[in-house]
């Protein structure tokens, strides 16, 4: 993983330092709420229904253990003993004191972290395939990249005010597990790890969910890699001298490009382009080869042969099997092996981990892991590098620290955003939704018989729980002060060679004590029409929507 310079330390202890002053000049009645309010953001600070909430950058979704340590003493000694992943590959903190966040902030900084670009109008964190390095679908490491646009964004002086804030996602591998296709830019790169200078990219456009849900326009394919920030400026150009300010629910560069139509938005850029193609941002050959050398493969030995050691323990541990077969995939190397760890257990919040498990996280990625973890969008932590002789252990250690739910990509796997419990723009509650559904259907047997189904929670439109693309979402809406939920089905982020899609809305939205049923119904219905070793999304994009309508609102007709 990239490695601080003597100036990015210098850079972000000189930001805390400047906060550090500003917070004690709003204690203090020198600063009001509104000029305290960007300075606050701008360094990941919101103020939520209950408390301050601390968002704290992971570029890329990757930690050192040394930083996952960090992290888990900040939950310990500032928050509530925990700590949340969320859907940005970040982790946050909802207990933060406004007082205290200074120290919290140098805590990061110590460690080489910050919280910058977390919030506000700006290039957001970059985020990527969990898997990145490790996939064996890979087709090059999308890290190198990543890197560059972050270290590019960081305090751009162009882009620091934009209309609204920035995503972008990258994928090197042939599964998008990043989700491009719901970005502000999407880019798909492909090439070689050996000449990463020669590698191309496929842009993509005007992604994004929340209220107006729209999946990324095409806008530019086998762009030469060289171009990368030149051509992403030229975007970011267009977007903000284009991009809506009058109206900040129009104002996402999705609603840009839909009044622009692609290709109008499409020759914007390519004029805009012209201004920089070739010029002072051009990546030399040698960045990404200097890049490239913080991402190196780590230390692998030649691994022994254990399959016959892994199919007795299989036999003889049940538990161990389904934690094998479904939180546990291919490695670029032999005899190793990519494991999630999955945050989600009956009772617990999804993407809730307490100071406990963040700590023993960082303990076995140090052990297991050539000391190096990722955060994914699904809200689970990845060990990336796992030798397979030592699975049965790192499954024991998981167990007792009930890291080890067997569900990665089952139904109890959900992303859930904090919903109405913490944040003030959430229209209704996700986690008790969230945790009805994980007892109604906590039966294992019953989830593996269903097989991998996408289920995503959001508390409001602003869509933090991605529900337009789970292939079940759910969306709290707010009924004259009631709290009502809206069902969708056949979304898709694009995990696989199937094109992303957004769900299709099933009718009227229903109250919080009928969501189990109406799950219960439209999981029936699917396995009463499915073909054999069918899955849900198939199963839905053959037969189409009008059954499980039928099924939901049979007893109101």
């Amino acid at each position: 993983m990239y490695q601080y310079s003597e100036f990015d330390r210098s850079f972000v202890n000189q930001r805390v330092a400047h906060y550090r002053d500003q917070t004690q000049r709003y204690l203090d009645g020198k600063l009001s709420d509104d000029e305290f309010l960007q300075l606050r953001l701008r360094n990941g600070l919101y103020i939520q229904r209950l408390a301050p909430m601390l968002r704290v950058a992971v570029p890329y979704g990757t930690l050192s253990s040394k930083q996952l340590h960090a992290l888990a003493s900040i939950a310990r000694n500032y928050d509530r003993g925990y700590g949340h992943l969320s859907t940005r590959q970040n982790m946050q903190f909802n207990w933060p004191a406004l007082e205290d966040v200074p120290d919290i902030l140098q805590a990061l900084a110590d460690v080489d972290m910050h919280a910058i670009q977390t919030s506000g109008s700006c290039i957001r964190n970059v985020t990527t395939d969990q898997f990145a390095g490790a996939a064996a679908d890979e087709q090059i490491d999308p890290r190198p990249f990543c890197e560059l646009l972050r270290q590019w964004s960081t305090s751009h002086p162009e882009f620091e005010w934009l209309p609204r804030k920035f995503k972008i996602a990258v994928t090197g591998a042939t599964q998008d597990r990043a989700a491009i296709g719901v970005h502000d830019i999407g880019m798909r790169i492909y090439g070689d790890d050996a000449s990463p200078e020669n590698a191309l990219v496929d842009i993509y456009a005007g992604g994004g969910l929340g209220r107006t849900p729209v999946l990324g326009a095409l806008i530019y394919q086998g762009l030469p890699i060289k171009h990368l920030l030149t051509y992403t400026e030229a975007i970011m150009r267009v977007y903000n001298r284009y991009g809506r300010r009058d109206n900040k629910y129009k104002a996402r560069i999705k609603i840009l490009v839909r009044a622009l139509t692609a290709e109008g938005f499409k020759a914007k850029v390519d004029e805009e382009w012209t201004h920089l193609k070739d010029g002072i941002n051009t990546v030399p050959a040698d960045t990404f080869q200097r890049l490239g050398e913080f991402f190196t493969p780590p230390a692998y030995t030649d691994q022994p042969d254990v399959s016959a050691t892994l199919a007795d323990q299989r036999l003889t541990h049940p538990a161990f099997n389904r934690w094998l077969t479904h939180n546990v995939g291919p490695h670029k190397r032999k005899g190793y092996a990519v494991v999630t760890l999955s945050t989600k257990s009956v009772g617990v919040p999804p993407g809730d981990v307490s100071s406990e498990q963040i700590d023993a996280v960082a303990d076995w990625a140090e052990r297991y892991s050539f000391g190096e973890i990722r955060i994914s969008h699904e809200q689970n932590f990845v060990l990336a590098h796992v030798a397979k002789s030592q699975l049965f252990e790192l499954w024991q250690q998981a167990e007792a620290h009930a890291l080890a739910s067997h569900n990665n990509g089952l139904l109890s796997d959900m992303i859930c955003c904090p919903g109405g419990d913490y944040c003030s723009l959430a229209n209704a509650k996700s986690l008790p939704v969230a945790e009805a559904i994980q007892r109604r259907f906590e039966d294992y047997d019953f989830q593996f018989d269903l097989g991998d189904i996408d289920l995503n929670i959001s508390g409001c439109m602003n869509a933090c729980g991605h529900h337009h693309v789970g292939h079940i979402g759910i969306l709290g809406v707010d009924k004259k002060g009631q709290e009502f939920y809206q069902i969708s089905l056949g979304g898709h982020a694009g995990h696989s060679e199937i094109p992303p899609k957004l769900g299709q809305i099933v009718g009227p939205s229903v109250a919080r004590a009928e969501v189990c049923d109406v799950i219960d119904k439209i999981l029936r219905v699917y396995l009463g029409l499915r073909l054999d070793h069918e899955s849900f999304l198939s199963c839905f994009n053959r037969v189409g929507i009008a059954p499980f309508k039928e099924s939901v609102y049979a007893s109101a007709a």
